[in-house]
């Protein structure tokens, strides 16, 4: 999931709000969803059943559609991506809104909803929203119209500005005044200053950029091709790629998880109509890809680094409900559980 990142640096936050507040008494109680594990199904296409489901590891016990029981109403979307940042929870759809929760107890604080077309993820920056769009498809399916939209205010409210970008633009990070943006079908990062609203820098990277993530101090962003995994360090300050790691294999789908001692899990899927899905494990210090599981129907991964736990979403070809598998570090199965439709992402609280 592309929010992996965004909730380690929220973690951190966390530990340094607690720690400041160690002696005093304005610590903020645990909602009954600030812990636990949130999994994201992204719903239907044409039914926008797109949900959240909460998971209570300790007890095993799983309560299905929490949107619509704290507010009321179903989500009513294609659920694309779970952001956590500024105390706030961000589930953008890929149907045209990004919808704002207290991530303690789900209730609604606000919405982007309108003068959107396909949302993807999202970042916040100097107290404002930058949100990635694919932009609307033109008579060959294509997305020349891409662009990063701009919002005033991290509870939602209208859309002020589109920043052209390059095609089909995914992951977003935030570092000081910029947003780095991951261009995913043109092999590009692209810098957007926050002030000026503005594409500073373009960076040309090999594969398809899709996903940032941090790992033992750095900032890397995870760019698949045809047959290989690519992984590019940054350096930040200098706005570079410090060093590059390519793996050859078969149709890395851009779905990963980060486990225990800087290993990495990938998703590799032929798609329709066989199937035939594998995980690979990566490690980047120890410099190996190697076939972890093999499975059909492979659709999203996470990792319960408490437990040490790795959750692989099952789509069940969207034919109804989907499936979430739980299994040990050494792959031997802990247990199922029924989603909803298209489980597709994990977030660990």
């Amino acid at each position: 999931m592309k929010y992996l990142f965004k909730n380690q640096l929220w973690a951190l936050a966390l530990i340094l709000l607690l720690f400041s507040c160690e002696n005093g008494t304005d610590e903020r109680p645990l909602g009954k969803y600030d812990t636990g594990i949130l999994v994201m199904n992204e719903g239907a296409f044409g039914a926008n059943d797109g949900e959240v489901f909460h998971l209570d590891p300790a007890s095993g016990t799983l309560t299905p559609n929490i949107f619509e029981a704290e507010n009321n109403r179903p989500f009513a979307g294609l659920l694309e991506d779970m952001i956590l940042e500024e105390d706030r929870l961000y589930l953008v759809a890929n149907t045209g809104k990004v919808e704002i929760v207290n991530p303690g107890d789900f209730k609604s604080i606000g919405a982007v909803i309108g003068d959107l077309d396909q949302p993807r993820s999202l970042a916040t920056a100097r107290g404002k929203l930058f949100i990635s769009d694919y932009g609307p498809y033109d008579a060959s399916f294509m997305t020349p119209d891409s662009y990063v939209a701009v919002v005033s205010g991290l509870d939602g409210g209208t859309v002020k500005k589109k920043i052209d970008v390059s095609n089909k633009p995914e992951d977003l990070f935030a570092f000081g005044k910029y947003v780095f943006v991951a261009g995913s079908e043109e092999g590009k990062i692209e810098i957007i200053d926050v002030d000026t609203e503005m594409v500073t820098k373009t960076i040309e990277v090999e594969g398809n950029p899709v996903q940032f993530f941090e790992l033992n101090g750095e900032v890397w962003v995870f760019a698949t091709s045809n047959n290989q995994a690519y992984f590019h360090s940054l350096n930040l300050s200098a706005q570079t790629v410090k060093e590059t790691k390519s793996y050859p294999m078969a149709n890395p789908t851009g779905r990963m998880a980060i486990g225990d001692e800087g290993k990495l899990y990938l998703i590799l899927s032929t798609g329709w109509p066989d199937y035939r899905d594998q995980v690979i494990e990566v490690s980047l210090r120890e410099n190996y890809a190697r076939l972890w599981k093999n499975e059909s129907g492979l659709y999203g991964i996470g990792y319960d680094k408490a437990r040490q736990e790795i959750y692989v979403a099952n789509s069940k070809g969207f034919q109804g409900n989907g499936e979430v598998i739980v299994y040990s570090k050494d792959g031997s199965m802990v247990k199922t559980m029924e989603t909803g439709r298209g489980p597709s992402g994990f977030l660990v609280r």
